[in-house]
């Protein structure tokens, strides 16, 4: 069974979170949506781009302060990017918490499904044949990522993915669910769903040791 993608609207779904209707004998066991506050530092990066912007204000400081300009005169020359600056903040964090509104993931008896999309809806469709292994990436915030690897007749997306998606994987992308407030509890049902549909599995997951790192270890693997 191959990777499948749709649009559609959400007003169309016959199960919330699902393009189409399951066939009979499939069950939905998970449904789940990202933190948009984790989604917004951890794939918008809100954090990295702040210390951009605290920098740039900072040189404007140094430079006016440098070229003969007083203390006052930096701060009121440092009003302008500061107040963009924030604009810029809020937009993007405003994006990541559409991002997540808009996202529902879902694990089924057979596979797993993303519907994504702020203006358009799309789902990815992956079925457990199509998904060679997992991992489970946990912070001590308390979110984590679950990375699907799947095989590689299939092809998927980077950019139509993101952010759902493993940072910096572009030649062999790895969907994943993202920021996920109990990413233990899903990669337990994924586990244990992965080993009813493909028996010889195990499930494991461990917890990163930075809120920014990103420790992973294998969800779905081959058992001995």
């Amino acid at each position: 069974m191959a990777i499948r993608a749709t649009f559609s609207e959400h007003d169309d779904e016959p199960v919330r979170g699902l393009p189409s209707a399951l066939p009979s004998g499939e069950y939905v066991l998970w449904q789940g949506a990202p933190s948009w506050r984790s989604l917004a530092l951890h794939a918008y990066r809100v954090k990295l781009l702040a210390l951009y912007f605290a920098l740039i204000i900072f040189a404007r400081g140094a430079y006016l302060i440098s070229t003969g300009g007083s203390l006052l005169e930096a701060l009121r020359g440092c009003v302008g990017p500061a107040v963009f600056s924030l604009v810029c903040l809020a937009i993007v964090a405003g994006i990541a918490r559409l991002s997540a509104r808009s996202t529902i993931y879902t694990i089924t008896t057979r596979r797993v499904v993303i519907r994504q999309g702020i203006a358009l809806s799309s789902t990815i469709n992956l079925p457990f044949k199509a998904i060679e292994s997992a991992q489970i990436l946990m912070r001590n915030d308390g979110t984590g990522d679950i990375t699907l690897t799947v095989d590689r007749e299939q092809r998927v997306s980077y950019l139509w993915l993101w952010p759902h998606v493993r940072p910096g994987f572009i030649t062999r992308p790895q969907p994943s669910l993202r920021s996920l407030p109990n990413p233990s509890y899903a990669g337990e049902v994924l586990g244990r769903a992965y080993a009813d549909h493909t028996p010889g599995t195990m499930l494991g997951h461990s917890h990163s040791g930075s809120q920014e790192a990103s420790a992973t270890s294998s969800v779905l693997g081959a058992s001995a």
